[in-house]
This record gives C-alpha cells, structure tokens and sequence, in this order.
C-alpha cells in the first residue's frame, strides 16, 4: 500500500466521488515573533504619547505629584493657555510653517529637477558622478559643517528663517534625489518617446507628464522634509540671529528655565508643537507608502 506525506500546511478538500484533493492555497500562519515586536515598538512610541496628553491637561499641583499616568483631575487647559501666551506660540508656530513650506516646496521642486536631468542623461559621465556625489552628502551631517555654514550666511545677510530654507533643501536634496531617481526608473520611456512625436519639448514633457506621476514620490519626499524642517532644532538655533524670528522647537528651548517647575505647561508646549507633525503624517501616510513601494519596484 502506498501512502502520501501532505505539506503540514496544506488543507484537503473532498471531491464527488468523496477521494481527497489537495488544496492550492495553503493555510496561513500568525508571525507571533514579528507581531510581538511590532507591539513592544508600539508601546514605546503609545506610552510617551499618553503620558504627555495627560500631563498637558492637568493642573501645576498634579503635574507633580508623581504619577504621570494617572487622568487629569480635574481636567483643565490651563497649561496650554500659559504655554500659549509663555512662548509666543503664534509667532512660533508662523515662523516653523514658513520654514517649514519653504523647505518642503524647494526640495520637491530642485529634487525632481536634479533626478530628471540625471536619469535621463545616466550615460554621460557628468550626471553620473553627479549622483555620486549626491549620495556622499548625504553622510556629511549639518554638525560637522556648521562652524562655516554660520558664518556664511551671516556675510551673505542670511542669518534669517530664508537661510535655513535653504539649507534645509541642500541637506534634504541628496536623499530625495536617490527616492525620486528610484521612481524614475519605474516610468517606461516610451510615455516620452510619445510626448515628444506630439511636438512637446523637454520642459513640458516633465512638467505636463512626468512630474504628475511622481506625486506619490513627491508626497514621501514632502512628508519627509517637513519632519526633518517641523523638528528641527540646531540648525533654526545657529543659523537664525534674531530671537523674534525663531522657531518652534527653538523657543521652547529658550523657556525650559520657566517650565522646570510647571510640567504641564511644558507638555501642553511640546503637544501644541508636534501636533502639526502628526496630523500631516496621518493624512499623508497612504501616499507615502504608495510612493515608497512603487519606488522600490522597477515597472
């Protein structure tokens, strides 16, 4: 008699005449290990994000009294009203949306240009090495480069919000540029080769069709600098040389002194100031995914 083995993982479906069929699909298993992980990483980022809502909400006296995770009681707004008025908040907060949208248009802007330009011109040597030289900025960090940055936009009268747009761009542009390049290669060339039989020129090839379809692109690189501009901290606070004009991140600092002993205007300070962060990630998450998967696969 002769028997079969079946894959652990296969289930058996009964035909008519009642013998035993395989079945194609196999069953699928739980990644316990994975999910377990996924979890404690959710749980690192959940707490501390629960810990400062209720904080921001409680009165000085709770604010310390030693148990940061118990509910506001009773439940006030106080801190944020006090961090309001503390930090200027509306200055702030105008000061980091202009950095901010600036940083965010000029590297998606000069990116795709740069990425364009170097994909379609791949074969000669200068937009080649051009790339390469893209990629090796992008390990030199602003720290190491500051002492010279500070000192020139101080003699070019850039030592304002306008000069950490533009740094910002420059230090965001090399990892753009390799997101966009990846995303490029994904656009077949015959939808250009067809453009250009109709007449258009290379300018409105890219802006008329290529630079549409690189809008889920454009939304990662989008979502991406405006992290890296929102939360920015040593670079607002070296380059800019008037402290009506800084940002966010950078007037809380300025205040820490005042909020040493008043936790929950510091938390309502520090919520009020990610909450931006947070919603535009939530709203732009789907496109940034998009942008992300079909960039790592060649069409």
């Amino acid at each position: 008699m002769s028997t079969r083995t079946e894959a652990p993982n296969s289930t058996r479906l009964l035909t008519v005449d009642g013998t035993a069929k395989r079945s194609r699909y196999a069953m699928e298993r739980v990644n316990w290990s994975g999910t377990i992980i996924l979890m404690l990483c959710a749980v690192t980022v959940l707490l501390p994000l629960y810990a400062t809502v209720t904080m921001a909400f409680k009165t000085t006296d709770q604010a310390v009294d030693g148990n940061a995770f118990s509910l506001p009681a009773p439940f006030t707004i106080q801190g944020f009203i006090d961090a309001w008025q503390l930090t200027k908040f509306p200055v702030g907060f105008a000061m980091s949306v202009l950095v901010t949208a600036g940083t965010v248009a000029a590297t998606i802007i000069l990116a795709s240009f740069a990425s364009y330009a170097i994909m379609r011109n791949w074969d000669r040597r200068l937009f080649r090495w051009s790339f390469f030289y893209l990629l090796g900025a992008m390990f030199i960090p602003f720290p190491v480069v500051a002492l010279p940055q500070i000192q020139l936009t101080g003699r070019l009268g850039l030592d304002n919000p306008l000069g950490v747009i533009l740094l910002a761009t420059m230090f965001q542009l090399s990892f753009s540029v390799l997101l966009f390049t990846a995303f490029l290669r994904s656009i077949p060339m015959e939808l250009e080769e067809s453009a250009r039989i109709d007449g258009a020129s290379t300018w409105q090839t890219f802006w008329k069709l290529i630079f549409p379809l690189l809008a889920p692109m454009s939304a990662t690189v989008g979502i991406f600098a405006f992290l890296y501009a929102w939360n920015d901290f040593m670079m607002p606070s070296l380059i800019i040389s008037d402290p009506s004009l800084q940002t966010l991140p950078v007037r809380q600092n300025l205040f820490q002194t005042q909020f040493s002993n008043n936790y929950n205007v510091a938390f309502a300070s520090y919520l009020m100031a990610m909450a931006p962060a947070i919603v535009a990630y939530l709203f732009a998450q789907r496109w940034v995914m998009e942008g992300v998967i079909q960039g790592a696969v060649k069409g």
